[in-house]
């Protein structure tokens, strides 16, 4: 968690916001914009991986990569000089005509990326019908549905695994 801290804070910037031990582990809060998180935890002696943004893995993965928004194309500028001056191991800008991004790793082997959306997506209502946007051929039935209906015929729900408690203690 101290490399974690150092990382988020001291590279990318993000400021510390809270700090929680629940029973044997730590958890750790950085803001990434107002009234928004992200959230670490920490299990002394637990395995940690590593995997790159967006490659595929040898197995089965629950997890792929984080994205951050940056405002503007210098941000991202900046964002990857500092990441190179830290001695972090970051791609160059590759841009996917909607949006630049870089893409590099955290001290916990955790597949990040920065981008910018030279075409803003967010902040709006979205155009469904816009091929640059939505591009996927064959979309899943729920983008179907929104595209054709402005609403999804059902969500699903979730249950806790196995015997999960949430120990505050």
């Amino acid at each position: 968690m101290d490399a974690t801290v150092r990382f988020y804070h001291g590279v990318l910037g993000m400021r510390l916001v809270a700090t929680l031990m629940a029973g044997p582990m730590r958890h750790y809060f950085f803001e990434i914009a107002p009234e928004n998180t992200v959230a670490f935890f920490e299990w002394q002696g637990a395995p940690t991986f590593a995997k790159p943004a967006g490659v595929p893995a040898a197995g089965p993965m629950q997890f792929d990569h984080l994205s951050f928004n940056l405002p503007d194309e210098q941000s991202l500028l900046d964002l990857r000089d500092r990441l190179v001056a830290a001695g972090c191991e970051i791609t160059e800008v590759v841009d996917h005509d909607i949006m630049h991004s870089v893409y590099f790793t955290d001290p916990s082997g955790i597949a990040l990326e920065a981008s910018w959306w030279a075409l803003d997506v967010t902040g709006r209502p979205a155009d469904y019908g816009n091929a640059r946007v939505f591009s996927d051929p064959d979309p899943v039935p729920a983008v179907r549905e929104l595209a054709e209906q402005g609403t999804l015929a059902w969500t699903p729900t979730t249950s806790l695994v196995g015997d999960a408690v949430l120990d505050p203690a």
